[in-house]
């Protein structure tokens, strides 16, 4: 059996308020105990707090790719209609690849759950050797999005150069082709 590779996620948490402490922010911990409760592999977090201005958004982003080398990072917030959610604009920005269909898929799951996931403008993108998804800022969603969608995430990881991510099969089964599947880890 082969050891766990290690992962590096950015998580990134985008609201004005939350980052001058008028609140405090939710989206980190969710982010955290999310990833710590389905992937298995040892995870290293770059968690940042940060006002929801594009320009920021898109240095955080490129930094977070570029230079700490994460395999994905996940946004948390800014994703709505209000003029001040900017998240989608900026992770386009910086994008060298758009993947619509992780932005159709969470819109369809989420709205099992509430009408007003038709306004959220999620996106995923690829950058270098990053995938980076834009998820909603409140935990319930955040939650429900990543359960909808993360099966397909490890796969993803690996074509793009990243690390063979394994889940915790009782709560996300990773989906591979069986020409991509490893042997299964201790």
């Amino acid at each position: 059996m082969l050891p766990l590779d290690p992962l590096k996620i950015g998580l990134l948490s985008i609201s004005d308020r939350a980052s001058r402490g008028i609140y405090e922010d939710a989206g980190l911990p969710s982010l955290k105990a999310w990833a710590s409760e389905v992937i298995l592999n040892p995870v290293e977090f770059d968690a940042r707090l940060i006002p929801d201005e594009q320009p920021d958004i898109e240095t955080h982003l490129r930094q977070m790719a570029d230079e700490a080398g994460c395999h994905l990072i996940l946004t948390t917030g800014g994703t709505g209609p209000a003029p001040r959610d900017v998240t989608p604009e900026a992770t386009l920005a910086v994008a060298d690849r758009v993947l619509p269909g992780f932005g159709e898929q969470m819109r369809f799951n989420n709205l099992r759950y509430t009408p007003t996931a038709i306004l959220s403008r999620q996106e995923a993108v690829i950058r270098k050797h990053a995938l980076i998804i834009n998820l909603p800022g409140q935990p319930k969603a955040i939650r429900e999005t990543l359960d909808g969608i993360f099966a397909a995430v490890p796969y993803c990881v690996d074509l793009i150069g990243g690390p063979y991510i394994e889940t915790r099969p009782d709560r996300i089964q990773a989906f591979r082709p069986k020409s991509a599947q490893r042997p299964a880890s201790p």
